[in-house]
């Protein structure tokens, strides 16, 4: 008797443990459902098409005449359909970028599209993207720029009140539903203002009265995630090169301003949005913003130079395969259409996605787990790590935050991708985890992670064949949830080659892999494998701009890549400045940089006279921004005292977006000198460069 008493004691008890075990708390601050389903959506993408498409600018001034705008061929369908075949979920209408003009027919300014001769004033550009989306099954956002260069009000209470608030609540009102309502952090400066032509400043913290324009969206949409620097949903990543960090969390503090006083609206911009902060006071994950092209309107000038398909599937895994979300950047041309060339780009990277993600090799798999939440297997499982749900999930006792999974894959199977998940419903919760893979009759570590989150996504430098796969967990504060685990095989691709030019003016082509062939041109035309194979390093003193291809034994190749080069450095000199480090802005490396403080110009002496066509900017790329240029002239001569100027303008969004700025010249000039000189400074009281440079016709 006394035996089964026990026996019986020994049974409630391990029942009431599993009781114990069954609520699995949530950990730190939780997503907001608004939130998971912005976090669903992986990849969308944000289309730039207005009145800087005409005029060939980042951002517009505001004095652009409406009549400019009449593209002959505008389609939504096209853009929206080239979104979906690269496996975006959805789009963000630029519905009124800085230049202050409306894409639909707004009450709040005469600025909109119904001035402009587009279907004879009747068109509704916004519109006609909610009908395609509508058709295709895609998401929808709009973006509303609150800084207006263009209206008369702006800097004063009633731009806000009457102007911006109402072109918010017209497009909630007409165009919903949206899945995000985005906004950017570009606020103030110079523009037309009514024909004022001035600069205007506020404070950005407290103009726009975020808290009441806020409340605006949440009752008007509440189902729309709001996108701004420093969220409040969202929060930007802090660059617009399109990866979050290595490191990367979805909670964040954003910081108060130096002077210690918080803004109304709680937050300020900071660029620690990047990793975010771990255990910080807000869920706020991050958008990993950047453009297709290396600007986000159209140019022309950028033709050729899209960013390749395996670029994009280089950035899909340091953006979604991090745990944040990707927004790309497309820019309809003039016409109002996506060009050909950007279409098959989206189309390849989409099919390398299908493909790579189109079977999970661990689905059948037979897991071991070191553990499981009071041993309920119903609730807390390993089945459900490949059921294709994110909420489901695998859980263990409170007390085990260092489990191992193994997974037994019955044959060997080739994998290059590892997928993991944490159930997000519940915080995130890992620090750590490692991969390990069954190679000759022992444990191998394959990779590790540092932290997980909503989606990580190991891309692995080679591929791995086992039968045996183990996770571990090697950090985390309290007991995991982990949601998802999967194994993928990304296809096999030519390495495409890597093109550069020495400063004595000689371009190599290598490649990272053995290939069968190399073939280049540089006349501007694709190469092919008629194209001329490259043997050794040629000559391309005068600049130009170089194309190439990698190609296998049976002349399948590679994407292309393309770089442009300016006029060869090796006999140009600064003049009307001392010193070696004015040298480096002419060195031909981009690692280093220039900076003169207390100067406003650099003064390059060419050594012979060029008939120059345009010429190139590329800010210091240390992510600082002392010296950097955002207002520019540029002056030639050919003498050296009597100078002519020859390009005068803005770096629009240099800041964010430090690519090498190309400024073609409306007419070709013959000159033996050239100045760059700074109007205006992002910071700081000289100018600096990576490299000034020059393009020869």
């Amino acid at each position: 008797m006394m035996r089964k008493y026990f026996i019986a004691i020994a049974f409630a008890a391990a029942a009431l443990n599993g009781m114990a075990q069954t609520a699995l708390k949530p950990y730190g601050v939780l997503p907001s459902q608004r939130q998971l389903n912005w976090q669903e959506t992986d990849m969308y993408c944000i289309v730039h098409f207005s009145m800087a498409t005409y005029t060939d600018k980042e951002w517009g001034f505001g004095d652009e005449n409406p009549d400019i705008f009449n593209p002959k061929s505008f389609s939504a369908m096209q853009i929206v359909a080239a979104a979906k075949a690269g496996g975006f979920k959805g789009i963000v209408v630029v519905a009124k970028h800085h230049d202050g003009f409306c894409l639909w027919p707004t009450k709040t300014t005469g600025h909109n599209i119904s001035k402009s001769p587009y279907k004879k004033g009747k068109g509704d550009i916004v519109k006609e993207y909610q009908l395609a989306c509508q058709k295709l099954g895609m998401k929808m956002a709009v973006y509303c720029s609150p800084w207006d260069r263009n209206n008369a009000l702006y800097g004063k209470p009633e731009y806000v009140t009457k102007v911006y608030r109402q072109q918010l609540k017209e497009l909630y009102s007409n165009y919903g539903p949206v899945f995000m309502s985005w906004h950017d952090g570009a606020n103030g400066g110079d523009g037309y203002y009514g024909g004022t032509r001035e600069v205007r400043k506020i404070d950005r913290s407290t103009y726009y009265g975020w808290p009441v324009t806020w409340a605006i969206t949440r009752k008007m949409q509440p189902g729309a995630a709001i996108f701004g620097d420093v969220g409040p949903d969202v929060r930007w990543v802090g660059n617009e090169e399109g990866h979050a960090g290595e490191t990367y969390w979805a909670t964040y503090t954003p910081h108060a301003p130096e002077e210690g006083k918080m803004p109304a609206n709680g937050f300020v911009k900071d660029y620690e949005g990047t990793e975010g902060t771990r255990n910080g006071k807000f869920w706020m994950p991050a958008e990993c913003d950047v453009p297709l092209r290396r600007g986000w309107f159209y140019h022309q000038s950028q033709d050729g130079q899209t960013r390749s398909a395996y670029n994009l599937v280089d950035l899909y895994y340091k953006s979604v395969g991090r745990g944040a979300c990707l927004d790309l950047g497309l820019s309809p041309d003039k016409d109002g259409l996506i060009t050909t060339e950007d279409v098959n780009i989206l189309k390849q990277f989409g099919g390398i996605l299908k493909q790579t993600f189109a079977v999970n090799l661990a689905k059948g798999a037979t897991f071991k787990a070191s553990n499981i939440r009071g041993n309920n297997s119903a609730r807390y499982g390993t089945a459900f790590l490949t059921d294709n749900s994110r909420y489901t999930y695998w859980a263990t006792n409170d007390a085990v935050t260092k489990p191992t999974l193994e997974a037994d894959l019955h044959s060997a199977k080739t994998f290059n991708v590892i997928r993991l998940r944490e159930n997000i419903k519940l915080g995130q919760r890992l620090e750590g985890a490692a991969f390990d893979a069954w190679i000759d009759g022992a444990w191998k570590e394959v990779a590790e992670v540092p932290s997980v989150g909503a989606n990580r996504l190991v891309r692995l430098p080679y591929n791995i064949t086992t039968s045996k796969v183990r996770v571990r967990i090697t950090k985390s504060p309290v007991a995991v949830a982990i949601s998802d685990f999967g194994l993928f095989k990304e296809p096999v691709h030519l390495v495409a080659p890597v093109i550069k030019r020495n400063k004595a003016g000689e371009v190599e082509l290598t490649t990272e892999a053995p290939v069968g062939s190399i073939r280049y041109t540089t006349d501007g035309t694709q190469p092919t494998s008629a194209s001329p194979a490259y043997t050794n390093p040629f000559m391309l003193a005068d600049g130009g701009e170089v194309k190439a291809i990698s190609l296998d034994g049976s002349n399948k190749a590679s994407e292309v890549s393309t770089q442009s080069f300016g006029l060869v450095k090796s006999k140009w000199s600064i003049i009307s400045q001392t010193g070696d480090d004015a040298k480096k802005a002419i060195d031909d490396d981009a690692g280093t940089f220039a900076y003169k403080t207390n100067s406003s110009e650099f003064v390059v002496d060419l050594g012979t006279t060029q008939t120059i066509k345009a010429f190139t900017y590329l800010p210091r790329q240390d992510k600082q921004t002392n010296g950097l240029i955002s207002g520019y002239s540029w002056a030639v001569s050919n003498d050296g005292t009597t100078w002519q100027t020859v390009a005068e303008g803005e770096f629009s969004n240099i800041r964010s977006n430090p690519v090498e700025q190309l400024i073609p010249l409306k007419t070709a000039v013959k000159a033996k000198y050239f100045k760059l000189t700074a109007i205006k400074l992002i910071s700081g009281t000289g100018i600096s460069a990576a490299e000034v440079g020059a393009q020869v016709k």
